[in-house]
């Protein structure tokens, strides 16, 4: 009996890892086929409801835009249909709120966001367009 314990607490911790594997792999961002042609950098997001003009996001991603409606938020993503020239990206936040975005390339530095979703308790839908400006700037002392 002795010598089943350590046979019992290496299947523990191998299924264990196994289990952190898994959660580590669902919770990693995919990169949407359809917004291949995309690159990161300083993209331009206008059309937002009560925005008095559009707003600047410096992003290594485009599919962060997806998330437009929480962005600075802690959220993960999941692409749910990826069909070039659009995708399907659904999130869900930490901090409470989700939303599906229906992103359709138009060029590599244009995109078309459907946006819908809850965000601080009450529902949102609306469309923007996003486009690429140029790079990031430059933040002097940190890398971008």
């Amino acid at each position: 009996m002795l010598n089943s314990r350590p046979v019992k607490v290496v299947r523990l911790l191998a299924a264990a890892a196994g289990a952190v594997g898994v959660v580590l792999v669902l919770g990693a961002a995919q990169r949407p086929v359809a917004l291949a042609p995309t690159s990161g950098g300083l993209w331009e997001v206008s059309g937002a409801p009560g925005a008095k003009g559009p707003a600047r996001l410096c992003l290594a991603d485009p599919a962060f835009l997806a998330q437009f409606e929480h962005r600075g938020r802690q959220c993960t993503r999941v692409v749910v249909s990826d069909s070039a020239p659009t995708t399907v990206i659904r999130y869900t936040c930490v901090a409470g709120g989700f939303g599906q975005s229906k992103m359709t390339l138009i060029t590599p530095r244009s995109i078309r966001i459907e946006t819908q979703g809850i965000s601080d308790d009450l529902p949102f839908n609306y469309v923007v367009q996003a486009r690429r400006v140029g790079d990031c700037p430059a933040l002097a002392g940190r890398p971008h």
